[in-house]
């Protein structure tokens, strides 16, 4: 495969997964990491979807910052920190490693289950400190080395937070928080190459695009079906890379 080639084809699974995140809100590491990794080692892949997801927590913070509960946020923030903290050594070390693709594939398929087994409604209900000391470690830790630790965030919200503002402003300043900690972490660490350096500006021209295309289509497209084909789409291309990658 040429290396034009290549680079269209990233481009298209950010700009993809971006459109989705657009429609329905969710998806965008998941559904890059989902195929990424195919083409470059895991510790390309989750640093490219981690610094993009910079740029898309910050699009959505500007219209929402002022819901955000700083004061219902620090055991979150703490754990999520620790969890960065723990992923990036992981990510710096053995990043480079095939096996990390094979649990990034099992990683994948649990978050398909998750997908399915979500419910339309829930109920809010209290909550003990491991609470979000548990949920802001793990997604730290998997958001830190896969990219993809969002359902931790979303279910921790989804049971503490009613108003639907806060519940995303509350959601995105994490993820922005979360990924600030591990660019930074592995840009000190000189884990940037400068091939990575090349792709991220496209990825955010794609995510910028990509986004804002999804956003306009949010209520002419069933999300039910969007989500269901994406989690079909993440399903599959768990098990392949599971298998085969």
């Amino acid at each position: 495969m040429s290396a034009i080639v290549e680079f269209v084809l990233i481009a298209v699974i950010i700009f993809t997964g971006s459109f989705i995140q657009g429609v329905s809100g969710f998806g965008f590491g998941l559904f890059v990491m989902s195929f990424v990794p195919f083409f470059f080692t895991l510790q390309f892949s989750s640093l490219l979807v981690i610094s993009l997801s910079v740029i898309t927590a910050l699009s959505i913070i500007g219209k929402v910052y002022k819901h955000i509960q700083w004061a219902q946020l620090g055991y979150l923030l703490a754990a999520t920190a620790a969890g960065r903290f723990a992923a990036f050594f992981i990510l710096h070390n053995f990043g480079e490693m095939d096996i990390l693709k094979k649990v990034l594939g099992l990683v994948l398929l649990g978050m398909v289950v998750y997908t399915f087994a979500q419910k339309p409604e829930k109920k809010l209900r209290p909550v003990s400190k491991m609470v979000p000391l548990t949920l802001g470690f793990c997604g730290g830790l998997v958001g830190g080395v896969f990219g993809v630790g969002g359902p931790f965030f979303v279910v921790y919200f989804l049971l503490t937070t009613a108003n639907k503002y806060h519940y995303t402003a509350n959601l995105q300043i994490t993820f922005l928080i979360g990924s600030l900690f591990t660019v930074l972490a592995h840009a000190g660490a000189g884990d940037f190459s400068g091939e990575l350096l090349l792709y991220i500006p496209i990825g955010i021209v794609c995510v910028l695009l990509g986004t804002r295309i999804g956003i306009r289509y949010f209520e002419k497209l069933p999300q039910k079906h969007i989500r269901t084909l994406t989690a079909v789409i993440i399903g599959l291309a768990g098990l392949n890379m599971l298998f085969f990658a």
